[in-house]
């Protein structure tokens, strides 16, 4: 006689029912979790056509902040007072 074989913690049952989880279901449970811990951001429709590719996005982005630095350090005052 063959013994039934044991099912481990991990192993995944071929179907469940509802009183298998008597928490019950709840949608969207790790939404604040994952929106926190993301670094997925979404582009409007205009954007998205702009810049088909993470990479473009990164590029364009990278321009941007260089520009701006260099535009922070073209306008900082001499070092003379004006009275």
């Amino acid at each position: 006689m063959k013994k039934d074989r044991s099912r481990g913690k991990d192993e995944l049952r071929r179907s469940y029912k509802r009183s298998d989880f008597p928490g019950g279901f709840v949608r969207g449970k790790y939404t604040a979790q994952l929106a926190a811990s993301s670094n997925v951001v979404v582009l409007s429709p205009e954007n998205a056509a702009a810049f088909p590719t993470s990479d473009a996005v990164n590029e364009a982005l990278d321009a941007l902040l260089r520009v701006a630095r260099s535009a922070r350090l073209t306008n900082r005052s001499s070092g003379r007072r004006s009275r």
